[in-house]
């Protein structure tokens, strides 16, 4: 047996190493980091860092994790599985255990025991829900970090079902919870419940989950209301859950141990470091480079830019304007237009789970604005669209509310007057509005399935240590696209983790990434069979839009040359204004009085509309205006207390 052992894990999103003395089992070194999808230089770090620790030295190494796999390929050096890697060590240190449970970055695992020895493994498979990176985009729809998400959870009151078998699913239930008004503590315990429930639903299959359980994985080391909420779910006491010290460092700890009888390749420290080259594997791939130089692209940018829209200054003076508002699921948009449609002023910011305030602040800064400029406006009509479309009438004294596909033909139509198909792709929704002669005779909306939408996009550059900017960037100018087909969100990740496996670098995965967005859009959510049905004058919309690789993907895929305003995000807000000017005058009023008393509180109701009776919220506001999301835009009235009593 030699001496000194060295385990790496190399997982989804971490990067973990532990060097242990065989004789005294002591750990001499360990390492727990984000990798963000930069392996080699990942990995030479955590090697430099050990022979500044120990020197070089001869040493037994073994490595683990799904990207792991790859890595020992590539070096030729020995592999064990990670759940395999895992139960060494429970066999060693906890013989009593019955059950493991390990959450990783993208992986979920569990093991039953008996004697000490593992008579059944599982593992997730192609499905992320209810696993590390689950929890961080919960925290990023909550604008809190992780630690945060966890501090909340501990001063919950009420626990509500959350959809965890997808990420995109969990996110319409969180937005509902959020629309009721619903405090942050108790959507953060919701949240982890979901993910106690996801995890042995999935993993355990029926199979009673008996303690001594031994958790580990960075979630369950890291955050202590998860381990509650499995308690919790489980009906146990915390005292029947183990939670070793470094418990986030099992899996290599376990790859540590493994010339107990198990194949280790003995080498020298310093012989690793650099092993792995930064050489870029190409995959034979059809996809053409979305830009085939910066030339090209800065000829393209050109181009775009002729379909700006026209804006103005605030000056002094009095000045009539009118209001669009898309208050959408995670961000709000806003726009003043002068009388001849010109934009004075723009705003577009995430809601943070408050549309309200988010709406509150913009017009706040508008109205700043103003002063600054010696501005006196008046708003001569208002309206608003979204998913909050009834509560900021109600709570701005709005005048007009249009549906979202309207308020997008209607903004479409100002580059376009003949526009005959129009994309709007969010965040997480996409419209797809087909026009002939002027009629909107089509509309095609995503359901449950965001994988054609900006979300997929930024889940992934965020997974990958990118900001959405960059990321985009880099697919813009990408050598060899990565065809990675056209699957959803969730199986997608095992699939760029393949990749990364082979060593595709980051800006081939994020055109093959674009790519998929574009395909995924025109082939699973609208069927499309032949680019023709979408007619010469296209207008793509949403923030999503704003990314220059998408808009070029969606080019080269179908052949047809699309129109974008300067603006693409905000199209939604204006043709909101453009349907209050349309609309003729409306209340005539300032913002200081659209801005004064929009306080608000809330109640809950049972709502008598069926049998199944559901609870719902009311917001009642400052201006004597009420609302119930979903339901009506209503005045207090005693009639109304009869029609929703209080629960």
């Amino acid at each position: 047996m030699n001496e000194v052992r060295l385990g790496i894990d190399i997982g989804s999103t971490t990067l973990k190493a532990v060097v242990m003395d065989s004789n005294t089992n002591e750990i001499l070194f360990q390492k727990y980091i984000r990798h963000n999808a930069d392996i080699n230089r990942s990995l030479d770090t955590v090697i430099d860092e050990i022979m500044v620790a120990m020197g070089d030295r001869e040493i037994a190494l073994c490595l683990t994790g799904s990207i792991g796999m790859g890595v020992a390929e590539k070096l030729k050096m020995p592999f064990v599985q990670e759940v395999v890697a895992a139960s060494l060590f429970v066999r060693k240190y906890h013989p009593d255990v019955a059950t493991m449970i390990d959450i990783g970055g993208e992986d979920g695992k569990m093991a039953f025991f008996r004697d000490g020895n593992p008579e059944d493994l599982r593992m997730n498979g192609n499905c992320a829900g209810g696993t590390g990176a689950f929890i961080d985009q919960m925290a990023a729809l909550l604008n809190v970090g992780t630690s945060e998400l966890d501090s909340l959870a501990g001063h919950a009151n009420t626990v509500y079902p959350i959809a965890s078998r997808c990420g995109v699913f969990s996110k319409t239930d969180i937005q509902n919870l959020i629309a009721r008004n619903v405090s942050k503590e108790d959507i953060a315990a919701s949240i982890f419940h979901a993910v106690s429930v996801q995890t042995v639903t999935t993993l355990a299959r029926g199979k009673d989950v008996k303690p001594p359980i031994l958790m580990c994985g960075g979630p369950l080391t890291y955050i202590p209301a998860l381990r509650k909420a499995f308690a919790d779910y489980l009906e146990l006491s915390e005292s029947d859950f183990i939670v070793p010290e470094n418990s986030q460092l099992i899996p290599a700890w376990g790859s540590a141990l493994c010339d107990d009888g198990l194949p280790v390749s003995l080498t020298h420290l310093k012989d690793l470091a650099g092993m792995l080259d930064s050489t870029d594997v190409v995959r034979k791939s059809d996809l053409s480079p979305i830009f085939s130089s910066v030339e090209e692209h800065e000829r393209w940018l050109r181009h775009k830019s002729s379909l700006s829209l026209k804006s103005a200054d605030l000056k002094p003076g009095k000045t009539k304007a009118y209001i669009g508002i898309d208050s959408g699921s995670t961000t709000t948009k806003i726009v003043a237009l002068d009388e001849e449609g010109r934009m004075l002023y723009s705003y577009y910011a995430n809601n943070n789970g408050d549309p309200v305030e988010a709406v509150r602040t913009g017009l706040d800064m508008l109205l700043e604005k103003c002063r600054e400029a010696g501005t006196e406006m008046t708003v001569c009509g208002s309206c608003s669209t979204g998913y909050g479309e009834d509560l900021i009438k109600a709570a701005f004294r709005m005048d007009h509310g249009i549906v979202e596909t309207m308020a997008h033909y209607l903004a479409a139509r100002r580059i376009y007057p003949d526009v005959t198909f129009i994309l709007d792709i969010g965040g997480q929704d996409m419209k797809a509005i087909f026009v002939e002669d002027g009629v909107i005779n089509r509309i095609e909306v995503n359901e449950a399935c965001s994988s054609g939408c900006g979300s997929f996009i930024s889940t992934f550059a965020g997974s990958l240590g990118y900001g959405i900017e960059d990321f985009a960037r880099a697919a813009c100018f990408a050598p060899a696209p990565c065809d990675l087909g056209t699957r959803c969100t969730v199986f997608m990740n095992s699939k760029v983790k393949q990749v990364l496996r082979e060593g595709i670098s980051v800006d081939n995965i994020a055109a093959g990434l674009t790519y998929s967005v574009v395909r995924n859009c025109l082939y699973k959510v609208l069927q499309l069979k032949d680019p023709d049905e979408l007619g010469d004058r296209i207008v793509v919309h949403g923030g999503t839009m704003r990314n220059d690789s998408v808009v070029r993907a969606f080019e080269r895929l179908t052949g047809k040359e699309v129109g974008r305003s300067d603006y693409p995000e905000l199209m939604g807000a204006v043709g909101c204004a453009y349907h209050a000017m349309e609309s003729g005058a409306g209340s005539e009023i300032s913002l200081t009085e659209m801005l004064d008393r929009t306080d608000c509180s809330t109640d809950h109701l049972t709502c008598r509309g069926c049998q199944n009776q559901c609870v719902v919220t009311r917001f009642r506001f400052g201006n004597n205006n009420s609302t119930i999301p979903g339901i009506a835009v209503r005045k207090r009235s005693q009639t109304e207390e009869k029609t929703w009593p209080t629960v």
